[in-house]
C-alpha cells in the first residue's frame, strides 16, 4: 500500500490537471504516464479485490480509474479518415475472420430460398402464405409492383434505407436469443426471395425481377448475409464460451459480431439510394446487370484482398 499509493496520487494530480485545460494542457510525457498509470491501477485494483482487509481503498481506486478511462477513451474522435482506413485495412480482416460465420448464414438463406422456389413452382398457391393479394394481382397483369417507386423516388429512397437497416439490424440482433433470432430471419429473407423469384417466373417476369433486383441487391443481400454472419458470431459466443467464462465470451464474441456489422453501413446507404432511384427505373436491362455485376465484384475484391501486415498487426 505504501508502494502504490503514491501513483495513485499521482493519477488524481493528472487528471486534475487535465479538468482544468483538457488533455492539451498535458505534455507528450505526461500523456505517456497517465496512460501507463491507466494501466498500471488497473492493475492494483484487480489485487485489491482478492483481499477482503482492502474494501476501504477499492471505492477509491475505481473511481480514480472511472474518471482515467473517460478522459483517455473521451478524446478519441472520429474522422472521415479514420472511417476511411478502417474500411480499407480493418475490416477486410475482420470478415476474414469471421468468414465461417457468414458462410453459415450464407448456407441457411440459400437452403430456405430453394425450398421456397421448389414448393412454389410444385404448389403454386403455395405463394399466397408469402405474397399479398395486391402483389398477385400485379403480377396477373404482368406488371412490376415496384412502377410506384419512381414516382416518389427520394421519400422512397428513404423507406427503403431505413428498411433495410432495420432488417440487418434485428437478423443482427436475433443472435442475442442464442442465434435463433437470425436463424428465423434469415429463413424468412430466404424463404421470400425463392417464393417471389418461381412465382416471378410462373408469370414470365423472371427477366423484369432480377434486372431490379440485379443494381441494388449485388450490395444489399451480401449485407443481410454480413449480418446474419454477426448474428450467428453472437449466438455462437452464448453457446460455446469455450474456455472462457460465459459473460467474457458473449462481451468477446459481442465486441466482434459488432464490428463485422459495422462494415454493411455504408453498403446499405449505397443499395438504398440505387433501389430508390436507378433499380426502378427504365434503364437497360443490360446496364442494370451490368451496374450489379461492377458492384459485386468490387465488394468480393474489397472483402478478400490480401491484408497488409500493419494493418494486421
Amino acid at each position: 500500500m505504501q508502494k502504490r499509493r503514491p501513483h495513485w496520487d499521482r493519477l488524481a494530480a493528472l487528471l486534475a490537471q487535465s479538468d482544468h485545460g483538457g488533455l492539451r494542457r498535458l505534455t507528450r510525457a505526461q500523456l505517456q504516464e497517465l496512460a501507463l498509470l491507466y494501466r498500471q491501477v488497473a492493475a492494483d485494483l484487480s489485487t485489491l479485490r482478492q483481499d477482503p482487509t482492502a474494501h476501504v481503498h477499492i471505492g477509491r481506486v475505481n473511481q480514480l480509474l472511472a474518471r482515467a478511462h473517460h478522459v483517455i477513451y473521451s478524446q478519441r474522435k472520429t474522422s472521415p479518415a479514420t472511417l476511411y482506413r478502417f474500411l480499407r485495412d480493418e475490416y477486410p480482416l475482420i470478415f476474414q475472420r469471421q468468414l465461417p460465420f457468414v458462410l453459415a448464414s450464407l448456407l441457411v438463406s440459400v437452403a430456405w430460398g430453394l425450398l421456397g422456389a421448389v414448393l412454389t413452382s410444385a404448389r403454386p398457391e403455395f405463394m399466397r402464405h408469402f405474397v399479398g393479394p395486391a402483389m398477385i394481382a400485379t403480377m396477373e397483369r404482368h406488371e412490376m409492383w415496384t412502377r410506384s417507386v419512381v414516382s416518389m423516388a427520394p421519400m422512397a429512397s428513404s423507406h427503403i434505407l431505413t428498411n433495410n437497416l432495420t432488417v440487418s439490424f434485428v437478423t443482427f440482433a436475433g443472435g442475442i436469443t442464442f442465434g435463433l433470432g437470425t436463424f428465423f430471419y434469415l429463413y424468412v429473407n430466404g424463404m421470400m426471395l425463392g417464393v417471389i423469384g418461381a412465382a416471378c417466373h410462373q408469370y414470365g417476369m423472371s427477366l423484369a425481377l432480377w434486372s431490379f433486383v440485379a443494381p441494388h441487391g449485388a450490395l444489399e443481400l451480401p449485407s443481410i448475409l454480413i449480418a446474419g454472419g454477426a448474428g450467428f458470431r453472437l449466438g455462437y459466443a452464448m453457446l460455446f464460451p469455450g474456455p472462457l467464462r460465459w459473460r467474457e465470451s458473449v462481451a468477446q464474441g459481442g465486441m466482434e459480431a459488432t464490428r463485422l456489422v459495422s462494415g454493411i453501413i455504408p453498403l446499405l446507404v449505397i443499395a438504398g439510394c440505387l433501389e430508390g432511384f436507378f433499380s426502378p427505373s427504365h434503364a437497360p436491362v443490360w446496364l442494370k446487370f451490368t451496374v450489379g455485376a461492377l458492384l459485386f465484384t468490387l465488394l468480393l475484391v474489397w472483402l478478400f484482398r490480401p491484408v497488409k501486415p500493419a494493418a494486421r498487426a
